[in-house]
C-alpha cells in the first residue's frame, strides 16, 4: 500500500505491473521516489484499476503512459469525456483531460485475480475488488476501517450505499484494504458489522 497524503487515495501495487487507483497526481515526485526505491519505473505499470471516478483516485492515471485503464461502466463516461465537474478535479486543482478506458467493468467480472463487486453509493460506478481465495476486499471509498464513503459528492446516493454495505456484510471478509486510511488486516466481517451498527446509531 502506498499512501502519499491524506487527500490522495491509497495506491495498491499488484505483481509489479498493475495498480489499483493512482491518487491525485499532485504528489508525482514522492510517488516517483517510492517507485525508485522499489526498483520500479512508471513505465512498468501496464494496468490501472480505478475503484471509482473521483479525482483523488484517477488524477495520477496520466503519469502511467503504458497503462490501460479499467473502471466500472457507470463511471467510465466521466473519464472518457473528461468531465471535470463529476470527477471533482477542481477541488484538487487538477487538470482533467479525457482518458481512454480499456475495459468497462461490471458486476461479477474477474480481473487480476479479483472478482468485481458493483457497490454504488459513493458514485454510481463504485466497485470493490474481492479475492475469494484469501478473503481480501479492496474497498475503494465504499467502506473504510472506521466508516463509510460520503454520498454528498458527485454521483453519491445514500440509499445505494446502504445497500452496498449490506451486500458486503454477507461476504466472508478477513482483510479490508480501503481507498483511504489504514487497512483492516483481520476480522473484516466484524469491522463491517461494527460500522453498520455505528451508522445505524447516527440515524
Amino acid at each position: 500500500m502506498i499512501n502519499l497524503s491524506d487527500l490522495d487515495s491509497n495506491i495498491y501495487l499488484l505483481d509489479g505491473d498493475t495498480i489499483i487507483d493512482s491518487g491525485t497526481g499532485s504528489n508525482f515526485v514522492r510517488l516517483y521516489e517510492i517507485f525508485k526505491q522499489m526498483k520500479l519505473d512508471f513505465d512498468n505499470i501496464k494496468n490501472i484499476v480505478n475503484t471509482h471516478m473521483h479525482w483523488d483516485h484517477i488524477g495520477g492515471n496520466g503519469f502511467f503512459k503504458n497503462a490501460k485503464i479499467h473502471i466500472h461502466e457507470k463511471d467510465s463516461d466521466v473519464l472518457e469525456k473528461g468531465n471535470a465537474e463529476m470527477c471533482n478535479s477542481m477541488y484538487f486543482s487538477g487538470n482533467m483531460h479525457p482518458m481512454k478506458v480499456e475495459r468497462k467493468l461490471k458486476e461479477g467480472d474477474e480481473i487480476f485475480g479479483f472478482k468485481v463487486l458493483h457497490t454504488p453509493g459513493h458514485t454510481a460506478g463504485s466497485i470493490c475488488l474481492f479475492d475469494p481465495k484469501d478473503n481480501i476486499l479492496v474497498s475503494g471509498d465504499t467502506i473504510f476501517s472506521d466508516g463509510v464513503g460520503r454520498t454528498d459528492l458527485p454521483g453519491g446516493n445514500e440509499s445505494d450505499l446502504n445497500d452496498s454495505i449490506e451486500k458486503l456484510s454477507n461476504l466472508n471478509i478477513e482483510a479490508i484494504l480501503p481507498g483511504h486510511g489504514e487497512p483492516v488486516l483481520k476480522s473484516g466481517n466484524k469491522a463491517i458489522k461494527n460500522i453498520i451498527s455505528s451508522v445505524a446509531e447516527e440515524l
